[in-house]
């Protein structure tokens, strides 16, 4: 198996630290707000890769952090009038029944930052006896950059690069601009923890480094996270962590591409900033986690409206091979599944797996007018490894006639008109024949024709 690694910016042969067993950490949300778009993105990707690595054997100890205490967590509450807890529960429930919509399995372990502010204090004075952070005089404990030989080998940015691209700031209690902090002094009011240097808060950056090697240990065997947290953030962790424990932090980093939308970079200041429930409300949650899917994790992703209906699309396909076939374990031929294996194994390369299903699904549809026999087990198959990848996993009537419930006709309605047409395109009426296809179309019901006969969906899903 091939990983890419952002650390050494090639693939390289994964080997476990612990043999069959993966010890993986990723970086999780701060709950201050409902989860968008680009949240899906890595929770799917990391889904993904931890559903892969447990069907290929391993035993995955799968870690994804919450930061329920930072900045803009205390500003959102004081703008609520909430308490700080109130706000981060709600938004952590909110957050895990996004994913779930989305078919994202839970993590084994969820730390929260403020359930390991003593782990996070401990590491911070292990910094400062090593003489790798400092007390300021504004009650600040900040990190000495410097200090750090390795500084800058993630993100491949030079130190000296980095002071002299840096926006200026008036900062008299760091030693170097360069600094970060580890610990910050509460203001009056805020919300705070003891430490040997007064009231205060961890730094966004120590708490990830605290929670992981107390969960996974000083050295793990994979790091991910979105691709804006390359630097500072997993560059910061790296300083922090390898300074603290005097081992190598982790063997291979993995970063998430970025959502674009319509080629645009998300952002709420160009208006096309989506959370996740909000696209959800427009479009199916399969759809979604299949456009998530489509393109290789590391690939950036456009989110837009012939995107989707490109992913509506493919899915149409899929569970249209899938209907009138009740699944059975049998005899197929192997070299699907070994493709599919060698794309997954290639940095779980999912475009290709995708491929290598769809291939599958076209030998579905020709057993089922040629050799019938054989397609249960094509189903079988087809849907068993798209499960590795968390799609297919409801009924084919489910998928395509998804919001039946809410035409002004019902199923047995739907099902006359189409027996209708088919009478008359028997009879070579075919004017109308048109007319009910027309007449379905316009209240959102596209007919399928096929050489087993017509089926139907619900347009848009």
């Amino acid at each position: 198996m091939q990983i890419y690694n952002t650390l050494t910016r090639r693939k390289e042969t994964f080997t476990p630290l612990d043999a069959g067993r993966v010890r993986m950490y990723v970086c999780g949300i701060t709950v201050y707000d409902y989860c968008h778009i680009g949240h899906a993105r890595v929770m799917v990707a990391f889904d993904m890769i931890t559903r892969y690595l447990r069907w290929r054997g391993f035993e995955v100890d799968y870690v994804r952090n919450i930061t329920d205490i930072d900045d803009k967590i205390l500003k959102r509450a004081e703008e609520n009038g909430e308490p700080i807890a109130a706000l981060t529960e709600r938004m952590i429930d909110a957050m895990h029944e996004d994913e779930g919509r989305l078919g994202v399995l839970r993590p084994d372990r969820e730390p929260r930052a403020t359930a390991h502010v003593d782990d996070i204090v401990a590491m911070v004075q292990r910094l400062i006896d090593k003489g790798y952070a400092y007390p300021a005089a504004n009650g600040d404990v900040y990190y000495r950059v410097r200090r750090f030989e390795g500084y800058g080998k993630l993100s491949n940015r030079d130190l000296d690069d980095m002071c002299s691209g840096a926006r200026i700031e008036v900062e008299v209690a760091k030693e170097d601009p360069l600094d970060f902090v580890l610990w910050k002094a509460a203001k009056p009011g805020e919300e705070s923890w003891p430490s040997p240097w007064g009231a205060g808060r961890p730094g966004w950056h120590i708490e990830c480094s605290a929670m992981s090697t107390c969960c996974l240990g000083d050295t793990f065997d994979i790091h991910g996270g979105g691709p804006d947290l390359v630097f500072p953030h997993h560059e910061n962790e790296i300083a922090q962590s390898e300074a603290a424990t005097g081992q190598a932090y982790v063997n291979t980093w993995m970063h998430a591409g970025a959502v674009r939308v319509d080629h645009e970079k998300m952002s709420k200041s160009l208006g096309n900033f989506f959370t996740i429930r909000e696209v959800l409300e427009v479009h199916a949650p399969e759809v979604v986690r299949y456009l998530l899917l489509a393109s290789h994790y590391r690939s950036p992703i456009n989110y837009a409206p012939d995107a989707l209906g490109e992913a509506r699309r493919s899915l149409e396909r899929f569970y249209n091979a899938l209907q009138s076939v009740t699944p059975v374990e049998g005899d197929v031929d192997a070299r699907h599944r070994e493709r599919f294996v060698a794309a997954m194994d290639d940095d779980f390369n999912t475009a290709e797996a995708l491929a290598v299903l769809f291939d599958l699904a076209r030998e579905l549809n020709r057993a089922k007018q040629e050799a019938p026999e054989r397609a249960p087990a094509l189903a079988y198959e087809l849907i068993s490894l798209g499960g590795v990848l968390g799609l297919f996993e409801q009924a084919p009537a489910d998928f395509l006639q998804a919001g039946a419930g809410q035409l002004p006709m019902t199923e047995e309605e739907i099902e006359s008109r189409i027996e209708a047409r088919a009478q008359a395109k028997k009879a070579k009426d075919f004017a109308t024949a048109d007319g009910i296809r027309d007449e379905l179309a316009a209240l959102g019901i596209v007919l399928k024709d096929s050489r087993e006969g017509t089926t139907w969906v619900v347009e848009g899903g």
